[in-house]
């Protein structure tokens, strides 16, 4: 799935109401189009004050108090240069904060080149930090995945496995054990940053559970507001299989946590054998619990080969 890109009027809006911002120049360039090459928040002051050539081209770029007093305060025919400067290397959007007023020259310049220019009170570090981290989710690397994402005891669960195994029954069975679903057969996957994965249901899909037999559910109509979740962050997948798969493919106590690459990250995994007369939904659940253990930093299987070490030296 390739990235969309985003409009200066679309960031606009998105923004209104937390940044406060109003638009001041560039107004005809209302559907200017970039992508996540283009998209980059500048860090305050370093990237601007000092070496021009330090800006890089087609960032958004933050103006803050420093930053006009750099575009100010110098003669006039330097004042022009780095206004010049700035405009020539093509910034998507232009945003003035700390209740900042732009140079005229910076202004004019905006209007004819077509370069949207914001302004707000609010200051430049908090106005870098919303922009970087809803830029970095717009444009994050993503995949989909077929499975039932579910919210279970806290977690972001993924269940996979092959057609047929019931893995939205048991969907359905831990949702009716108070836990939340977010997405049922597709589910959009996004790397937000080096190590996160979040997972979120598509727009046509959302709140539904197809059960064969029954078609599908609308899970939030059925089981109340508090039964599905907009996005979950993916810290575990739990893999269904039939038992001849898992006798050919897998240790019945692996030494080592298995894991998963989804987008570059490891994802821990853990595998569960279908067979007819089991709690699989209880079996889910223990997993989970499990696995928030370990990332407590408890391994139940090192404390046992470590208890199974020490038996052996008493032995001896």
């Amino acid at each position: 799935m390739k990235p969309t890109v985003v409009s200066a009027d679309v960031l606009f809006e998105d923004h209104r109401a937390q940044l406060k911002w109003e638009w001041v120049a560039g107004l005809g360039a209302s559907e200017r189009r970039f992508d996540e090459i283009a998209v980059r928040a500048a860090r305050s002051g370093a990237d601007l004050v000092g070496y021009l050539n330090y800006i890089h081209p087609y960032r958004v770029q933050i103006l803050g108090q420093r930053e006009i007093a750099y575009l100010t305060n110098a003669t006039a025919e330097d004042c022009a240069r780095r206004i010049s400067r700035i405009v020539t290397l093509e910034p998507p959007v232009l945003v003035l904060t700390d209740n900042q007023v732009a140079p005229e020259d910076l202004l004019s310049m905006c209007e004819r080149a077509q370069i949207p220019m914001f302004a707000t009170h609010e200051p430049s570090a908090f106005v870098i930090d919303v922009l970087r981290t809803y830029l970095s989710k717009h444009f994050a690397e993503r995949t989909s995945m077929h499975g039932v994402f579910m919210d279970i005891l806290g977690l972001g669960v993924m269940i996979t496995g092959e057609s047929g195994l019931g893995k939205s029954e048991l969907g359905l069975e831990l949702i009716s054990r108070g836990n939340g679903l977010v997405a049922d057969d597709a589910v959009d996957l996004y790397r937000i940053n080096q190590t996160t994965i979040e997972g979120r249901c598509p727009e046509l899909l959302r709140n539904l559970l197809e059960v064969r037999g029954i078609g599908l559910l609308d899970i939030r109509g059925i089981f109340g507001e508090t039964a599905v979740r907009r996005k979950m962050r993916l810290k575990l997948i739990v893999h269904l299989v039939r038992r001849e798969t898992l006798e050919r493919e897998y240790e019945r106590l692996p030494y080592e946590p298995l894991t998963q690459d989804v987008l570059g990250v490891p994802v821990r995994k853990v595998v569960i054998q279908v067979v007819a007369g089991r709690n699989i939904a209880v079996l889910v659940e223990a997993a989970v619990r499990n696995t928030i253990l370990q990332l407590r930093g408890v391994d139940t299987y090192q404390e046992f080969v470590e208890r199974h070490r020490r038996a052996m030296e008493q032995d001896k």
